[in-house]
């Protein structure tokens, strides 16, 4: 079943025009012995990992979306609350839920910043997961003398999973980076929310970003 799967995205990926998009024919796969076929098992595990993990990078940004989302709403309420508020006291609790819920969302689109990049290498990374499974198709063919894989040049496959790691490395040094501003965020947030929580007596300002 996973391995349909797999012919499956792969179908589509070439269809896309990935950037490192050389593929061994379909009919030249298909006449690989039994034998050669295990040679493959490794690859193809990989590229399920590889599916998996830009799946997960997907799930996450959709996820941070809806919070923003949230947080919109809770920064909307909390600026009515100021108007609202028929003491000082209660108006200084509302400031502060102001404040608390403005550092929320500047944390969350930082941290959409971050997923986006993740995906983006992630992406990325299942491009190399394809091109090395490819190479393992060419290499199985080969070492079978199936005919036909002669006339693929095999320093290009072998070029592909190469070239499309450095990429890899240098989408991580973006990922890295917005991490860090991430992390920054979540610091003042945490500060503000916990000011908000000790004015109320933990009434207020939930430790878990909704």
């Amino acid at each position: 079943m996973k391995r349909l799967a797999l012919i499956a995205l792969g179908a589509l990926a070439a269809g896309c025009g990935p950037r490192y998009g050389k593929r061994v024919p379909n009919e030249l796969v298909a006449k690989l012995p039994y034998e050669a076929r295990i040679d493959l098992l490794e690859s193809e595990n990989d590229l399920g990992v590889a599916i998996d993990q830009r799946d997960e990078a997907e799930n996450e940004v959709l996820r941070t979306r809806n919070s923003i989302r949230r947080a919109r709403d809770r920064k909307t309420a909390a600026e009515r609350e100021v108007g609202e508020a028929k003491d000082q006291v209660s108006r200084d609790v509302a400031r502060l839920a102001v404040g608390e819920s403005e550092a929320r969302l500047e944390y969350l689109r930082a941290k959409q910043e971050e997923n986006i990049a993740m995906q983006e290498r992630d992406d990325l990374a299942l491009e190399c997961a394809w091109s090395t499974y490819e190479l393992a198709k060419l290499n199985a063919a080969r070492k079978a003398k199936v005919a036909g894989a002669e006339k693929l040049e095999l320093k290009e496959f072998e070029a592909q999973p190469k070239n499309c790691q450095t990429d890899v490395v240098a989408r991580q040094l973006l990922a890295t980076e917005r991490a860090k501003r991430s992390a920054k965020a979540k610091s003042e947030w945490e500060t503000k929310r916990s000011a908000l929580s000790e004015k109320t007596f933990g009434a207020r300002a939930s430790p878990y970003v909704e």
